[in-house]
């Protein structure tokens, strides 16, 4: 059962919940662009017989994004436990 939250717990509860966004963001971010960014380069490493610049953009990427969603589900049910507003 959710509970109410004072004023104070609230931005408590925010700051928290902004932070993980921003985290996630940023990784985000830095798995869409900054490795892609140094494709060429990579491409010179071959895995398998594929470029590394290829191997990062189709399966690099994609496991670290699901992996991602994993850890801001798990990370964000912490944040609601802590402060007593989780669906359980």
């Amino acid at each position: 059962m959710a509970t109410k939250l004072t004023k104070e717990r609230m931005q408590e509860y925010w700051g928290k919940t902004s932070a993980l966004m921003y985290l996630i963001l940023a990784l985000w971010f830095f798995f869409s662009f900054v490795i892609h960014y140094w494709a060429r380069e990579l491409n010179t490493i071959r895995i398998l017989g594929f470029p590394l610049g290829f191997y990062m953009a189709a399966q690099g990427s994609l496991i670290a994004f699901v992996l991602m969603c994993f850890y801001n589900a798990r990370a964000q049910n912490k944040i609601d436990e802590e402060f007593g507003v989780s669906d359980e």
